[in-house]
Formats: C-alpha cells, sequence, structure tokens
C-alpha cells in the first residue's frame, strides 16, 4: 500500500468515528420499516446511539428537527409513514434514505423520487436500488438485488453527484462514493443477508454516525463496522438464528473498542 493510501485510510479513520459515536450517543430518528423496527432500535443501542421510532405526522418534523440524524427506510411506506417521511427531511438535519425494493413497486418508487429533491446526506441500497433509483434499471426480486456492486458503480457515482450526497452500495463488496471518492469494503459475511434488519440496521447506524461525522466518513465507518462484526458474529454463530443475536453483541464489542479497528482498516478498504 503506497503512503498515499495510507493518508487517505487515515482521514477516513472508522475508530475515530466510532469513538465519537460512543462520546455523544447521537439520537437517531427511524421512519423505518415495521418488519425491522425492533431489531434496528438494539443495533442502535449496541453501537452506542440513541434510538427514537417517531414516525406519526405532525411530530415526525418536529422530531427530526431535534435529532441528530434521520432514517428514512421505505421497507413498508405506509400512508402515515409516506407523510412523516415528508416532514422529516424538511427539517435540515442529516438523514439517510434506504430505498427498498424502489423501482420494483410503484408507490415507493414515486416516494424516492419526491424525497431525492431534499437532498439526503447518505443514500443506502443494494445494487439493484440504487441503479433503479438512478433511472438505470428496473430493481431487483422483491427486496433482493439481481445486481453485483461493480454494475451499480456508475450509477452509484452519478446518483451521488445529482444529489451531493453520498451513495453507498451495500453487497459482497460494498461500495461508498460521493461522486469522487471511491471506497470498496471487503470482508463481512453472507449471513447478514439472513437475517431481517441486517440492511436495514446498517442504514440507521449510518444515520447515527452522520450525525457525528461527515457523510463520506460515516457511511464508510457504518460499513467497515458491520464488516468486522458480522465475521466476528459469524465465527460464533450455528445459523442465521444465533448470527443475529451474536451481530448485536459483536457491534456493541467492536463500537466499544473501536482501536480494535485500526489493524483491520488496510485490509477491509481499497480505494479506487
Amino acid at each position: 500500500m503506497n503512503a498515499r493510501t495510507e493518508a487517505h485510510l487515515s482521514a477516513l479513520s472508522p475508530a475515530a468515528a466510532l469513538t465519537a459515536l460512543r462520546e455523544t450517543s447521537p439520537l437517531v430518528q427511524c421512519i423505518t420499516n415495521s418488519v425491522v423496527t425492533n431489531y434496528t432500535a438494539n443495533a442502535l443501542l449496541a453501537v452506542g446511539a440513541a434510538p427514537a421510532m417517531s414516525d406519526i405526522p405532525g411530530e415526525a418534523g418536529l422530531f427530526a428537527g431535534v435529532a441528530d440524524g434521520v432514517l428514512v427506510n421505505l421497507g413498508t411506506p405506509t400512508a402515515e409513514q409516506r407523510e412523516a417521511a415528508r416532514e422529516a427531511v424538511r427539517a435540515g438535519t442529516p438523514w439517510v434514505l434506504d430505498p427498498v425494493a424502489v423501482g420494483v413497486l410503484p408507490v415507493r418508487t414515486a416516494l424516492a423520487a419526491e424525497l431525492l429533491e431534499h437532498r439526503p446526506a447518505i443514500i443506502r441500497g443494494n445494487a439493484s436500488e440504487i441503479l433503479a433509483l438512478a433511472g438505470g434499471g428496473g430493481g431487483g426480486r422483491g427486496v433482493d438485488a439481481t445486481d453485483g456492486t461493480d454494475a451499480a458503480a456508475g450509477a452509484a457515482r452519478s446518483l451521488a453527484l445529482s444529489t451531493g450526497g453520498v451513495v453507498a452500495v451495500s453487497g459482497p463488496v460494498d461500495l461508498v462514493t460521493d461522486g469522487e471518492r471511491v471506497v470498496r469494503v471487503h470482508g463481512g459475511d453472507a449471513l447478514l443477508t439472513r437475517v431481517t434488519g441486517g440492511g436495514c440496521s446498517l442504514g440507521a447506524v449510518m444515520a447515527a454516525l452522520v450525525g457525528v461525522c461527515a457523510p463520506f466518513e460515516a457511511a464508510v465507518a457504518a460499513s467497515v463496522l458491520y464488516a468486522v462484526a458480522s465475521e466476528r458474529a459469524a465465527a460464533r454463530a450455528e445459523g442465521p438464528g444465533t448470527f443475529g443475536v451474536a451481530l448485536l453483541d459483536a457491534l456493541d464489542a467492536v463500537a466499544a473498542a473501536p482501536a480494535e479497528l485500526d489493524a483491520r482498516v488496510a485490509d477491509v478498504l481499497a480505494i479506487r
């Protein structure tokens, strides 16, 4: 690894981002899908954030105004949640968009396009969702991707440039870009895809981190944290059931001792 790359890795500092998160315990408002509410809240608690699942119209905008970060996840976009999301993104707090199943279903696809006008700090999705959101694909199979991460690299860059935000593409190798810089996060375990809430809680952790550092650093730090924590959890798990619990424990352990990430950063991150 050359000196220039090492300098970039130092500047990204996922360990420093996680230290800041633990020290400040950012308040994270989650407008998220009903399937993953409990798991998402527990993941946020595990990393040291303070979750609030406030998705009631008339309150969502007010709550977003006092939160440090906001997650808008389109997994189950009821009429109330759609209105709550519209309120929340107008508050001016940095927010993360998780465009679940966009491109496949019309209601959430139209809502995602509308919300993009309010410039999310981070967009986190699988490759098929990012392609669809950028206008380059029809979405995946329900919530599952049918495209690889590299197939969405161009769409992710275009989306980042057009929104002014950061795009994080989740997959076997995660890709994070702000339109100019591109980071690939290697590692992680496939059991993440067999636990409801694995990807959704990652978006929530990005919303926590965007309350304490810049969006690019937040997206990278969250992706690195999940790569390392999922590997640790898989080493202890007997299957997806025990993995779900072990992941929460691993998120807590890694976030509580972020300096342990330093030894892994060079192995986990690749900058292109």
